[in-house]
């Protein structure tokens, strides 16, 4: 049980809710393991869960009708999917699969209506998620408006790193494991364009892939005008 109110402290949906109230949360959830490229909810079907990952990470994707994948979101530890369809009653748009061995916690439409009646931190952290999410969507419609791949690119690392970017001496590092695959389909241009692109960028040390396939963002790299592009 306390391992779990630790798990449940780092879900941004619960973060404000003391030890007692979590005990009562810890009692109605399920904990389920998914392997890597297993697929966790399908596109169009029914969803009666809301799922927060404990550990790992998954990718939100829809397929278009010549089979190509475009990714919406990705969700890393102590983040949670699957809440639309507990409140609007509709299908989910788009398929979530693992991108490697994740472990999540998983609550049921039932529990998750008696939350929102009864935990009023609970409402109020949802909805100001859910308007961040909307604010994300707003400025992914404005990367796909750009005709410049480079710029495409570029604001995808300006929307992550407001999610996952971590600041030191060198700049800004996006804490998320990203192939140029991933970005591709993040930002609807090919592999081998991503590919030209970050190679160039890492000849002129505008950036640096680390090993473990987080990016360092050197200083200035994302420039004033990026920056109050995601104001707008």
């Amino acid at each position: 049980m306390k391992e779990d109110i630790l798990h449940l402290k780092n879900i941004r949906l619960f973060s404000s809710m003391n030890d007692q109230e979590l005990r009562k949360i810890g009692t109605k959830i399920k904990v389920r393991a998914f392997r890597k490229n297993q697929t966790i909810l399908q596109e169009e079907d029914t969803n009666e869960y809301m799922y927060t990952i404990l550990s790992g990470r998954v990718k939100v994707v829809q397929t278009t009708e010549d089979g190509r994948e475009t990714i919406i979101a990705m969700h890393t530890a102590g983040d949670f999917f699957g809440e639309m369809s507990l409140i609007d009653g509709k299908t989910m748009p788009a398929t979530v699969l693992a991108l490697e061995d994740t472990i999540t916690a998983i609550i049921s439409k039932t529990e998750f209506t008696f939350l929102l009646s009864t935990q009023e931190k609970v409402l109020e952290n949802l909805l100001v998620i859910l308007c961040s999410r909307l604010r994300e969507s707003w400025n992914k419609i404005q990367l796909l408006n750009f005709n410049n791949a480079s710029n495409r690119v570029k604001m995808l690392f300006a929307l992550l790193s407001g999610e996952y970017g971590e600041k030191n001496n060198e700049g800004i590092t996006l804490n998320i494991k990203l192939t140029h695959q991933h970005i591709a389909n993040m930002v609807g241009i090919s592999r081998e364009t991503v590919t030209r692109v970050i190679d160039k960028w890492q000849k002129d040390k505008e950036i640096t892939v680390l090993k473990n396939r987080h990016i360092l963002l050197h200083p200035d790299f994302l420039g004033r005008e990026t920056q109050l592009s995601l104001r707008r």
